[in-house]
């Protein structure tokens, strides 16, 4: 199994995040310069978990790479470093360890239906929820509060999604957009852009098309009307 080292560029899995997602090269303009750099490394981390959880047809690499994930991320609560993406995460007030113990239950929704996936996946989104709030603006002492459910909720969608366009087909794309109900002005402007952009792919999946990225016409009213709230 790959296990990167300091010897690698973060731009590396950066890069792997962009060629899936090529509309962030315009929906980035939306999110505030400071918290750009964490921003893309945060996404191609998560891409990582989801990669690992629900992509391929067996499931035992996904779990070792899990496993390598959680003993990294209590290394970053330490201050130690081995993956690359480190360089432009470690460094914030995140819990590392909170969002390590809860991946623990990433394995089990690889083929749990939708209703359990969901209820699984709730304490993930939830430290997932914090971990940008505190992120996005860490010297606001509100943000280490518990994330607003609003903001939860939203990330179970987005994790939900996320399976769906790994492992799902047409009625899985359906089931989760017919309960998944992105609140107004929940979660991060960061999150957010990247809700809709998913939303966008995952209506393409129900309606029987192949995901492409959106052009640029439709991707810069749906970025500044998600950058808004």
């Amino acid at each position: 199994m790959d296990t990167p080292d300091n010897r690698e560029a973060p731009e590396a899995f950066i890069d792997k995040f962009r060629s899936r997602w090529p509309e962030w090269g315009v929906a980035i303009a939306f999110v505030p310069a400071a918290q750009r750099a964490f921003g893309e490394a945060w996404l191609a981390l998560l891409q990582e978990f989801a990669d690992a959880a629900w992509a391929g047809e067996e499931a035992a690499p996904g779990l070792a790479k899990l496993a390598w994930w959680q003993d990294e991320l209590q290394g970053w609560q330490r201050g130690a470093r081995r993956h690359p993406l480190a360089r432009h995460l470690r460094d914030r007030p995140v819990d590392w360890s909170a969002v390590a113990q809860a991946l623990n239950g990433l394995p089990a929704t690889r083929d749990q239906d939708r209703a359990v996936a969901a209820a699984s996946l709730a304490p993930l989104a939830a430290a997932l929820a914090q971990a940008e709030a505190v992120a996005a603006a860490p010297d606001d002492r509100h943000a280490a509060a518990p994330a607003p459910q609003q903001a939860v909720d939203l990330l179970v969608g987005v994790l939900l999604a996320e399976r769906a366009l790994r492992r799902g087909g047409r009625e899985d794309a359906e089931g989760v957009l017919g309960t998944w109900r992105p609140a107004h002005g929940a979660g991060t402007r960061l999150r957010r852009i990247q809700a809709g952009l998913l939303r966008h792919r995952l209506q393409a999946v129900a309606a029987g098309r192949q995901p492409v990225p959106l052009p640029a016409w439709r991707l810069l009213p749906l970025a500044w009307r998600a950058a808004r709230g």
